[in-house]
């Protein structure tokens, strides 16, 4: 049998091919070229500390044809099995017919959390229906440009609301801080549905809308094989509960569904179904979130100051970039600024999903070849400091306080979902020019003095924090970028408590997972979310 090894923290040029790595393996191995065979890359990330010299660190997987006769350099161990061989979990296989319930699980939400529990349930034979209140993942791209082009905002179907979530139209970013065995498993199936298998090996990971959306596609056309029933156009109005715990679902049109169980996945801006979960009796609690705007700015500088050359390299793509600070607060131990789904050569767009509301987010196709990059930057937000500036102490009380936000910002502009803006260099003199920057947002942008826009205490923190982040990419503060208002949907400003196995600590049978839920911060782990209720389910049954 052959053996197969893994050599970790090997360092190779941009552009290296096979016969490059066989002869940076056989020179740590002490050992000939011929020697090496079937390299194979299993994690790869860019090291650019040493700009304009760019290294990267890589996990590779080979053979050898002959043995080695010294003992193996630190950095290379036999393995029993590649990184990229990842079977279906033993937990997720399929369930004997005699186990089936009478009703179905009902899946609420077709973002990554509810596609995912929907795949593992009908992959396991378990009676599914998934419900979701927008559109078509295909049919929700024309909607979103109406928004963009006209100014017209469907609250069904828009950036948040629809299949595929909100992440779909936020570059698709795999990148996840979550360690669990179903984090590769979730990249493999993507694969599955043709994803380009770089994303098992990539450190960030991320997919772009453009493909992202015909990869959702794959996956509803296998899920609906599996026999999940999927629903378009079905809001879900309330929930059905009986002697304490919930039995099903009612939608907006009246219509009652009976539920084995119920899994709800409805993303961060669910606004109104959160408000009929509390009236229902589920316990919800305010947590902390983020608030603030977008930074936009010219690509060729982001890219010079990370890779030391503005030119977009082909072997590198576009740079891109994460920020942090903490600043003294008297209120908090340690108030937080940081930069938000980062999208290099993207496009920042309208998301809001109610009428007479404003609020942005930003995207990037898989080319990232936009001319300009952009990012969140918002500042940490707690219950008690919403508390201290007059909302009453509620479950909802973040929702409220986003919502006068998003508000007060749609107000601001002549043109309907219009961006308020504001050149980077003015909001940090707090002295607003009128001059803006170019741009590639649309409709369009209006200046705006963004002082009078947001609270002092998220004005105050966001122009430290910006100043902090020149001081590490020379530039951001000053006058090629523009801050748009406002980026109000970081994540959800609640969680619903729940047990160990992912049940409503206060209704038995429902499920609260993923972003919607306050359990997860982006794709992969709101699907891994979505994979472990599927989990328990399973298992309940069993």
């Amino acid at each position: 049998m052959t053996m197969l090894y893994r050599v970790t923290n090997l360092k190779a040029p941009p552009g290296y091919d096979a016969e490059v790595l066989r002869r940076i393996i056989a020179e740590m191995m002490n050992m000939p070229v011929a020697a090496i065979s079937a390299p194979r890359v299993v994690k790869e990330s860019i090291d650019a500390r040493k700009k304009p010299k760019i290294i990267m660190v890589l996990q590779v997987e080979f053979t050898l044809t002959e043995s080695p006769e010294q003992p193996l350099p630190k950095d290379v161990r036999a393995v029993g099995r590649s990184l990229l061989d990842i079977p279906l979990p033993d937990a997720l296989q399929v369930l004997a017919p005699d186990r089936k319930p009478q009703h179905p699980v009902v899946v609420i939400g077709a973002g990554p959390a509810g596609l995912f529990a929907a795949l593992a349930l009908g992959e396991a034979g378990v009676p599914t229906l998934l419900l979701e209140r927008g559109k078509p993942v295909e049919t929700r791209m024309r909607d979103i440009g109406q928004l963009r082009s006209h100014g017209t905002l469907d609250p069904e179907s828009n950036v948040c609301f629809g299949e595929g979530g909100a992440g779909a139209y936020t570059d698709g970013k795999l990148y996840t801080r979550v360690k669990h065995p179903y984090v590769r498993y979730v990249m493999r199936r993507f694969v599955d549905f043709e994803a380009p298998e770089d994303i098992l090996v990539k450190a960030h990971p991320h997919l772009g809308t453009d493909k992202l959306v015909r990869i959702v596609k794959r996956m509803r056309e296998h899920i609906v094989a599996q026999g999940v029933e999927v629903r378009f156009g079905a809001r879900v109005e309330n929930i059905m509960v009986r002697d304490g715990a919930v039995r099903g679902v009612v939608l907006a049109d009246g219509e009652e569904i009976p539920a084995h169980r119920v899994i709800l996945a409805i993303g961060h801006s669910a606004r109104d179904t959160l408000a009929a979960l509390l009236d229902a009796g589920v316990t919800v609690e305010p947590k902390p979130f983020a608030v603030g705007v977008r930074a936009e700015h010219p690509q060729a500088m982001i890219n010079r100051n990370q890779f030391g050359n503005a030119e977009r390299d082909p072997l590198l793509g576009a740079a891109a970039y994460s920020l942090t600070h903490q600043i003294d607060d008297p209120y908090l131990e340690r108030r937080g600024v940081y930069s938000f789904c980062m999208c290099p050569g993207g496009f920042i767009v309208p998301s809001p999903t109610e009428l007479d509301h404003m609020a942005v987010n930003g995207m990037s196709n898989a080319g990232r070849s936009s001319a300009y990059a952009n990012s969140g930057v918002v500042v940490q937000v707690a219950p008690e400091d919403l508390a201290r500036h007059g909302y009453e102490h509620h479950p909802l009380m973040g929702i409220a306080f986003q919502r006068d936000l998003e508000a007060r910002v749609f107000k601001s502009t002549a043109m309907r979902y219009a961006a308020p803006a504001m050149r980077i260099s003015d909001f940090v003199k707090n002295k607003a020019s009128g001059n803006l920057a170019g741009t590639n947002f649309r409709p369009r942008i209006e200046p705006h003095d963004l002082w009078e826009l947001l609270p002092a205490w998220i004005a105050e923190p966001l122009r430290e924090g910006l100043l902090a982040f020149d001081r590490k990419i020379r530039g951001y503060a000053g006058n090629e970028g523009n801050l748009l208002a406002v980026e109000s949907r970081t994540s959800a400003p609640i969680r619903i408590p729940r047990e160990a196995n992912l049940e409503c600590a206060s209704m038995p049978g429902l499920f609260p997972i993923g972003e919607g839920a306050g359990y997860a911060g982006g794709i992969v782990s709101a699907a891994v979310d979505g994979l472990k209720a599927a989990e328990h389910i399973i298992t309940e049954l069993r």
